[in-house]
C-alpha cells in the first residue's frame, strides 16, 4: 500500500442535542480499508471554499440530517481541535470548530448523503452521556464525553 495522501482540511462539526440530552451520532467507517471497523462520530464535515465554519456547520447539519436552522441559533463555537487521520486513501490534518444544537425532538433524514457519506456511513443514534462513556466503541471526538458534560 502507499501512503495516504495529505490533505488539510477545515472542518465543521455540531453537537445536536434532542429535549432527552442525548446527542445524535453516526457510525461509520473507511469503505477503502473495511478492516479498520467502525466507529461513531457527530453530524459534520469539510468546509467549502470561501466558507465560514457556521455556515458549513449549517450546511452541513441540513446535509446529514435533513434539519434546517440558522446561524445564529447555533450560537459561538463551544470547542476546536486538530485531528489526524486516514481516510479514502488521504492522511487528513482536521481543524474541526464545533457548535452546539438543541431540538426538542428530530427524526433523522439521510436523503442528503453525498455518495462518500453513503457508502461509508451504517447507521445514526442518540447517545446518552453515560452510554457514551461506557462503550466500548470508537467514539470522536475521544473527549465527547467531557465535552457534552460542559456544554449542558
Amino acid at each position: 500500500m502507499t501512503d495516504p495522501v495529505p490533505v488539510a482540511r477545515t472542518a465543521a462539526r455540531v453537537l445536536l442535542l434532542d429535549g432527552r440530552d442525548r446527542v445524535l451520532l453516526f457510525r461509520g467507517g473507511d469503505p477503502h480499508l473495511p478492516e479498520r471497523g467502525t466507529w461513531w462520530f457527530t453530524p459534520g464535515g469539510g468546509l467549502d471554499p470561501g466558507e465560514q465554519t457556521v455556515d458549513g456547520a449549517v450546511r452541513e447539519l441540513f446535509e446529514e440530517t435533513g434539519l434546517r436552522c440558522e446561524p445564529a441559533e447555533l450560537g459561538a463555537p463551544v470547542h476546536t481541535e486538530v485531528s489526524v487521520f486516514d481516510f479514502a486513501g488521504r492522511r487528513i490534518t482536521q481543524h474541526s470548530t464545533f457548535y452546539v444544537l438543541r431540538v426538542v425532538a428530530h427524526e433523522v433524514d439521510t436523503s442528503g448523503f453525498e455518495e462518500l457519506e453513503a457508502s461509508s456511513i451504517v447507521e445514526h443514534r442518540w447517545w446518552e452521556r453515560t452510554a457514551l462513556r461506557g462503550t466500548p466503541d470508537t467514539v470522536y471526538p475521544p473527549s465527547l464525553a467531557d465535552l457534552l458534560d460542559r456544554v449542558a
